[in-house]
């Protein structure tokens, strides 16, 4: 069994390896692991996760961050997708998502992480403000939201794999995130840093929830690596021998 992770941000691809992977590439960590650096957004997860398949996977992971949705979630905490909503509202098909290959991994994770399993919801943009989220949780009762995982399970759908989403909470679903962020993103979902540094320079105000944002993502990316010493468990679990 090969798996074949798909990460979206050089952040999220740092808790895995110190190796550098160019955007659309892949690289293979061991035997039975392939990474792919995909870039942000839904187009990027697709491709990236093809070519995971055209080098041989047989299983696909998303891995990375996500917004909750439901107010109990907080910042590192994790979430183990059971079910998948696309962006137009449809139920994606689950009968990849191997319900026995989540449940045999939550049972090795360190004790001191939150976890969380049920409904995520793919997002087209980043959703800054805390009433869409509000209104997203009333109306699918999906627990987080993020930009890539139902690309990834849809292409693992397609070839009949398996697939895992892993996502850790950043924004909690009260928080707003700052103006900073929307006003310096780029067409693929990405911050450009000179864009972050002019607006903050024009409007310092934003810097305190800049901070508390910067202190909640080193929270998710925490419980990534504290994850890392599981994955030897998520490459060697089997589901054929359930």
């Amino acid at each position: 069994m090969i798996t074949g992770i798909v990460v979206a941000l050089p952040e999220e691809l740092a808790t895995l390896t110190s190796k550098k992977i160019a955007k659309g590439e892949c690289l293979k960590l061991n035997e039975n692991l392939i990474v792919a650096f995909s870039g942000a957004g839904a187009i990027n997860a697709s491709k990236a996760s093809q070519l995971l398949v055209e080098n041989g996977v047989t299983r696909l992971v998303s891995w990375g961050c996500a917004g909750a949705l439901d107010a109990l979630l907080k910042p590192g905490d994790l979430v183990v997708a059971d079910k998948l909503i696309d962006a137009d509202g449809y139920l994606v098909d689950d009968c990849c998502v191997i319900s026995s290959w989540y449940e045999a991994i939550i049972k090795y994770l360190p004790k001191k992480v939150s976890v969380h399993k049920g409904t995520l919801i793919e997002s087209q943009e980043i959703i800054s403000l805390s009433v869409v989220k509000e209104q997203l949780y009333a109306s699918t009762a999906a627990i987080a939201v993020d930009m890539e995982s139902i690309a990834i399970a849809k292409v693992a759908r397609r070839h009949q794999l398996s697939f895992l989403a892993i996502r850790v909470i950043v924004d909690p679903a009260s928080m707003n995130l700052p103006q900073a962020i929307n006003h310096s993103l780029n067409d693929q979902g990405e911050v450009e840093m000179p864009k972050l540094l002019s607006f903050i320079a024009r409007h310092p105000l934003e810097i305190p929830d800049l901070i508390v944002l910067g202190l909640y993502f080193n929270a998710a990316k925490k419980t990534l690596r504290a994850l890392v010493s599981q994955l030897d468990y998520v490459i060697a679990y089997d589901s054929y021998d359930d």
